[in-house]
Parts: C-alpha cells; structure tokens; sequence
C-alpha cells in the first residue's frame, strides 16, 4: 500500500554534509509522523528526527543542532539536512511514516547508507 522511497547516502568526511530524502507514495492518512531512524552494524535501531504533518520537530540529542528534518507535504516528500557529520553518524538510515489515528499504522524505507570517513 504505502511505499518508501530514501535517497541520497553516500561517502563524506567527516565535518562534510549530505541530505537525505524520502518519497511516501501510495495510500497514507495525512494526520501522520514521519521521520529518519539509523542503525549501525551491531547496534539496534535507533530515532534520529521526526516530524508530524503540521511541522512539529523531534530530534535525538545525537544530532540536535547539526541536523534538519523538514517536509514537503505536497510532494509527499521528507528530508533530512546534515551538517558537520561524525563517524559516529555512519549507518544506514531508514525513513518512517506513522499514521496517528489508530491502529497507527507504520512504514519503512528500505534505507539509505551513509558513511562518514574520520
């Protein structure tokens, strides 16, 4: 039904930025969250940013301050701004949609790589 589109990961260095997009397609509600996710190899998922349908902005400490979640409803489109990238950034990064009415309803990007050489 719904579909997950990321792009843009690739290789930077450190202190080097990149963004990531991410096209929602298919039937979805509009009263949503969506956001970005990463995990890293061994580690478990984990929240990077998240924004609701009407602009509300969520960040984990991680990234707070060098990373900028913003979307574009009309094109179903979300993006991830990133500055000053780590090594510790590395990992795949996976998009996410949540619908808020319930059964809530969520949905995965097949994610996109990024590495950050020091």
């Amino acid at each position: 039904q719904v579909q997950l589109v990321e792009s843009g990961g690739g290789l930077v260095q450190a202190g080097g930025s990149l963004r990531l997009s991410c096209a929602a397609s298919g039937s979805f509600l509009r009263l949503n969250v969506m956001g970005w996710y990463r995990q890293a190899p061994g580690k478990q998922r984990e929240l990077v940013a998240t924004i609701t349908h009407d602009g509300s902005t969520n960040y984990a400490d991680s990234v707070k301050g060098r990373f900028t979640i913003s979307r574009d409803n009309a094109k179903n489109t979300v993006y991830l701004q990133m500055i000053s990238l780590k090594y510790e950034d590395t990992a795949v990064y996976y998009c996410h949609l949540r619908a808020i009415p319930p059964p809530s309803l969520t949905y995965w990007g097949q994610g996109t790589q990024v590495t950050v050489s020091s």
